[in-house]
């Protein structure tokens, strides 16, 4: 097993992309990387791009874009992922987290805590859904209408409070202000509202891949739920992105909230894989590499 690190996104892409189109959807945020990165124009550090490969094929793709967790692909080889942790920790790179499909995140969080002795906790576990053909929402009123820039301190305070209670202390480490700002701008992604006789509800886009994209975020305030606002935006502009060419959109849901699962199951979702997300956690004093632990929240 070896591990090849990539000093660009293009290499990572030419060594990883044929693997990672093998599961398209499950690997959206992988293959939308680039667009991802341009979109932040960030200044930070380099990412850890590293492909893992066993007699000459690719069988593990990871990416870590500080201060992001660690983002895995699909593996059928655990020891991929013991060599990718040995290789994380040789960059001096110190990932606050994995992102990665059942079994394989939680696969890495016991191979990084053997190696480092840093315990981990699981996070939010999410399902990704795809979908090809829509299902209408009937009897709703309004309509989709595109976000403009009057509408932004409106996104911004809806985006803020989509991202607390969708991931609660698990919320990514981006601000609300920044994401309206990149969406507003497009055309790889963008924000969408259901109007009906003022803003309802919103859906996004991002992603892009080579065939899908990806929807979300979705939100409706408190005082606009159990209309079906959510469930017609999300029909309406999964549609329009399929009129513009995508062959599939990709969306993810939370496995705790089975009424959204539900809601995008009857637009015409069907689910591919689920993925979770687990934190690392401070290493103490008294425990730092004593010995093997066990299990992955024991004692």
């Amino acid at each position: 097993m070896n591990v090849v690190r990539c000093a660009t996104l293009h290499a990572f892409l030419e060594r990883a992309g044929a693997f990672l189109l093998a599961d398209e959807a499950c690997h959206n945020l992988l293959l939308s990387a680039p667009t991802a990165l341009a979109a932040r124009r960030s200044t930070g550090p380099r990412p850890y791009l590293a492909v893992a490969v066993d007699a000459g094929l690719v069988v593990t793709a990871a990416m870590m874009t500080p201060p992001y967790r660690l983002v895995l692909s699909q593996t059928d080889h655990p020891q991929a992922l013991a060599a990718i942790a040995r290789s994380l920790r040789a960059s001096k790179m110190r990932p606050p987290g994995v992102h990665g499909p059942v079994p394989v995140g939680e696969q890495f969080a016991r191979a990084w805590r053997k190696l480092t002795g840093q315990r981990y906790e699981q996070g939010l576990a999410q399902r990704i859904y795809r979908l090809k053909r829509v299902r209408p929402v009937a009897g709703v009123p309004g309509r989709l209408r595109q976000a403009q820039e009057a509408d932004r301190p409106m996104l911004v305070r809806w985006v803020r409070a989509f991202l607390g209670e969708a991931f609660g202390k698990d919320r990514p480490r981006t601000d609300a202000e920044q994401v309206v700002g990149q969406r507003l701008e497009g055309p790889a992604q963008g924000l969408f509202l259901w109007d009906d006789g003022g803003p309802r509800a919103l859906a996004g886009f991002a992603g892009p891949t080579p065939n899908g994209i990806r929807v979300g975020p979705v939100y409706t305030p408190p005082e606009h739920r159990n209309r079906g606002y959510a469930s017609a935006c999300v029909a309406a502009l999964s549609q329009l992105l399929l009129d513009r060419s995508r062959r599939f959109c990709v969306l993810y849901a939370d496995t705790a909230n089975p009424t959204s699962n539900r809601i995008y199951e009857r637009i015409g979702y069907q689910p591919v894989c689920e993925v979770v997300d687990y934190r690392f956690l401070p290493v103490s004093v008294g425990t730092r590499r004593r010995g093997p632990v066990r299990g992955g929240n024991g004692p």
